[in-house]
């Protein structure tokens, strides 16, 4: 029967994801913009040790710049669902790519440090931002059976870029210098551009004419063989029109829907990254800047981001994978916990690594375990809140984890120009990371479950099982049932002849019952509630 349509106030019916097709080629465009969005930051460490000299700064001044970038990819979270609800993911990702583009350019030309705050900081940041989050949202759009899968290939894209930007950025600022390089830089930014523009949404104009062709075949099946036929159609048709015509104001759709907070598996989420991101980013921040002063050579320095990025390409993709496991997907909050313990520990372990061979170790193992979080925690996050809701859902994610980048790098930069020892700020990082392992498990098992055993399994977001395209198929058919009982056909016979010949007809429904092909005796509109075949309800009205 009829279906919602979008200029009636309502939301159109949810579209499968097709797992595949298309989808790959935006698996491919969400790829590049991870790589870009994560390793862009700590690429640019490269390049501090230059800016020190030339703009006569400290550490944690040039620290900043990659803790601003970070600030705005994730500050920007709530901005970024405004625009993808208002404008789409295309335009908006469009407009990143140049951002970030002109951010870099502009930043070849700075002469004070808070110029380059300005330009490499908060305009690129803003770019990086206006493309990672809805390249997000389009992935969840096209996966779902296969979203752990396509999670993990997209998040392969941050070492890939890591293992490839941090080495180019290295040359660059030999033969170039670090302006030479920004502007390099600023030319690969534009991808994104590319990138945005292969984020074609799911098509709905199809689905809408199917589901005008289908009203139409059903009106022609309900309606008795002849002219009454074509007139049946045209009152259907009236009706519906008159039906639009007294239909209430459009209701406004929601640009950022807040009722997210009403689900404690997000909250206990939301917390246990604010806590994560506290200490997640600084070890790679400040690794190539302590290899270098402990006497490593600047090629050999750069190249342990290197090998984190290698290890982390195989890490990120492969648990992918073995969360997509049946017996995983349910339990995919507690491997994301173990993950970031995983990645604490190494922290701490390595903290009194000296030398190359113990920095390499430490590379490896960091490397797995970082591969690990960055596989998961958006498939957390989207098995939390499912794929209609993810939207605002990342968005005040990232607003909130945006505080806690702002204080976590910069920090740990002034204290190593405060103690002048590595030592402690691998501690400090690794115990942090371990906290909200501990807090995301803890809080997981004794509150969740607890909800479990007070409401169905089915009404729990949290448990992070479920699949969107089950939630989508239930979502239009409650739609279709909604709308067969608010457009009963307007070609029934007139109600006194059919009250007269009411006996007869029950008795035909009895023989036709006893045959097996039948329905039960009872009124019209109850049948076609359930499940009477349309064919024999017409039949019964014409006695």
């Amino acid at each position: 029967m009829g279906r919602p349509d979008p200029e009636e106030g309502q939301l159109p019916a949810p579209v499968k994801p097709p797992d595949g097709g298309w989808g790959w080629i935006v698996l491919l465009g969400c790829f590049v913009i991870t790589g870009f969005s994560y390793a862009f930051p700590k690429a640019v460490s490269v390049y501090f040790k230059e800016l020190m000299k030339d703009f006569h700064v400290g550490y944690s001044d040039t620290a900043w710049i990659s803790s601003i970038m970070l600030a705005m990819l994730y500050g920007t979270g709530p901005v970024c669902s405004i625009m993808v609800n208002q404008f789409g993911c295309r335009p908006v990702m469009l407009i990143g790519g140049l951002l970030a583009s002109a951010g870099m350019i502009l930043a070849s030309f700075t002469t004070n440090i808070i110029e380059l705050y300005l330009t490499a900081g908060v305009l690129t940041g803003l770019g990086m931002a206006l493309n990672f989050q809805p390249s997000l949202i389009m992935l969840g759009t096209y996966f779902d059976k296969r979203r752990p899968l396509a999670n993990g290939l997209a998040a392969a894209g941050s070492p890939v870029f890591l293992s490839s930007l941090s080495p180019l950025g290295q040359v660059l600022l030999e033969k170039f210098g670090w302006r030479g390089g920004f502007l390099i830089m600023g030319g690969l930014l534009l991808n994104c551009c590319t990138c945005g523009a292969v984020m074609r949404p799911l098509d709905m104009g199809m689905k809408r004419k199917m589901g005008k062709a289908q009203d139409k075949y059903e009106a022609k099946e309900m309606l008795p063989i002849g002219g009454k036929s074509e007139e049946g159609i045209s009152t259907t048709d009236g009706t519906k029109k008159g039906k639009k015509a007294k239909k209430k104001p459009k209701k406004g759709k929601k640009l950022l829907d807040f009722s997210i907070f009403s689900n404690r598996g997000f909250i206990i989420y939301t917390i246990s990254k604010f806590i994560l991101v506290l200490g997640l980013f600084v070890p790679p921040i400040l690794l190539v800047n302590y290899a270098k002063d402990t006497g490593v050579p600047d090629t050999e320095a750069a190249f342990l981001l290197s090998i984190i990025g290698f290890i982390d390409i195989f890490a990120r993709p492969a648990c992918g994978m073995v969360a997509g496991l049946k017996w995983v997907r349910p339990h995919v909050a507690y491997l994301f916990s173990f993950s970031m313990l995983f990645n604490g520990l190494t922290d701490i372990c390595s903290a009194r690594a000296s030398n190359y061979t113990g920095l390499v170790i430490f590379c490896v193992f960091f490397g797995i375990s970082y591969g690990m979080v960055g596989a998961l925690q958006f498939e957390v996050l989207m098995a939390i809140v499912g794929s209609q809701k993810f939207s605002s859902a990342i968005g005040l994610v990232l607003l909130i984890e945006a505080f806690a980048v702002l204080i976590g790098p910069p920090s740990a930069g002034r204290l190593v120009d405060a103690l002048k020892n590595y030592e402690v700020i691998f501690y400090l990082a690794g115990s942090e990371v371990v906290l909200s392992a501990l807090f995301l498990g803890v809080a997981s098992y004794c509150c969740l479950n607890r909800g479990k055993k007070e409401a169905p399994p089915e009404n729990n977001p949290a448990a992070g099982g479920g699949s969107d395209t089950e939630e989508a198929e239930s979502d239009v058919q409650e739609a279709e049932e909604h709308s067969s009982d608010n457009h009963q056909p307007a070609h029934s016979t007139d109600n006194a002849v059919v009250a007269a010949a009411n006996e007869e007809a029950n008795h035909v429904a009895e023989e036709q019952s006893g045959e097996g092909g039948g329905c039960p005796a009872g009124d019209g509109e109850v049948l076609a509630r359930d499940g009477c075949n349309a064919d024999q309800m017409v039949e019964r009205d014409s006695f």
